[in-house]
């Protein structure tokens, strides 16, 4: 079986699936365009989020069996034309779930606490203690929308803090009562109503592009903080800034932007005023895409695929 690497991913991957007999061909040199169309006997097809699969792109590999995606969307890949070609679509949430957890709780703990300000301050030469009093996570309640892998992980991380934990995801079951009882279920009304903070945590589809805008954040009955981790188009920038400057949104830490490109390596915002006035607001944080982009990460991303090719196509 050919499995042809599109994107560079840990090696343990190649190392696993060509232990148990697989030919790994590295195609990250080349245009996948060019890769494909020099290995259109592959089997197997390995990338991140950079390139799209299509129903044209699927057409040139008409003996592929498998495409694993390291890490947790799936939104370049055509997924209806993936399963109407028999073809078996992978990804490894699971490897990079406690990454996304921890960083959305230190952004979160970072506002709060009012870290990167107090930096600042004491490097320039200032001693401003009351200036910079920060609030307590305990005793507040912590909305999470979306409660997958990397909803349910953030909500492990806060367990032991003493906040509430409410989750609303209404494709999943069973929410109820997670973690020990920890996590209440609840419906985005209730959401609305009780949280101090909102987390995001969703996929990127149709119905959650742009859902988070000026008329979802002004809806909640308290002011909140916002965090986003998931993906940058589900928030809508514009809609952000008014929260904020209505005062619905407290503060924001933005590790996804609206306007990434598909390769979630930059971002398409050059002389945007949105963006300019964004990056320029003393109550947002920001990073860039790394919530799951730890050094342990990187190895489980690619262990977690092995486990799951291999469990379907190993000897």
């Amino acid at each position: 079986m050919k499995v042809l690497f599109l994107d560079t991913v840990h090696p343990v991957l190649a190392e696993r699936l060509t232990a148990a007999g697989m030919d790994c061909v590295d195609g990250t040199g080349q245009a996948a365009e060019e890769a494909v169309a020099a290995h259109g006997d592959a089997q197997g097809l390995v990338l991140r989020s950079r390139i799209r699969v299509d129903a044209a792109l699927l057409d040139r590999l008409p003996d592929l069996r498998f495409i694993c995606r390291s890490g947790a969307g799936l939104e370049n890949i055509d997924i209806a034309s993936a399963h109407f070609r028999g073809i078996k679509v992978y990804n490894s949430p699971e490897g990079n779930r406690d990454a996304v957890g921890e960083h959305a709780l230190g952004m979160l703990l970072s506002l709060m606490n009012l870290l990167r300000e107090a930096d600042l301050s004491v490097r320039s030469g200032q001693w401003d203690r009351e200036g910079h009093r920060g609030m307590e996570l305990s005793g507040r309640t912590v909305g999470i929308l979306g409660y997958g892998n990397m909803g349910s992980a953030f909500a492990g991380k806060l367990t032991g803090i003493g906040c509430r934990i409410l989750a609303c995801d209404p494709y999943r079951s069973h929410i109820d009562g997670d973690l020990s009882g920890a996590v209440r279920a609840v419906d985005l009304t209730t959401l609305r109503r009780e949280a101090d903070v909102l987390s995001l945590h969703c996929n990127l589809t149709p119905e959650t592009r742009g859902m988070v805008d000026r008329a979802f954040l002004t809806s909640f009955a308290k002011p909140i903080i916002l965090i986003n981790t998931a993906r940058g188009p589900v928030v809508s920038s514009s809609g952000l800034l008014d929260a904020l400057q209505t005062g619905h949104v407290m503060a924001a830490g933005l590790d996804v932007f609206e306007r990434e490109t598909t390769s979630f390596e930059t971002v398409a915002n050059e002389g945007d005023p949105v963006w300019m006035r964004l990056m320029a607001h003393p109550r947002v944080q920001v990073s860039p895409h790394v919530a799951g982009w730890t050094e342990e990460s990187y190895v489980k991303l690619s262990s977690v695929l092995a486990d799951k090719v291999l469990a379907d196509f190993g000897d």
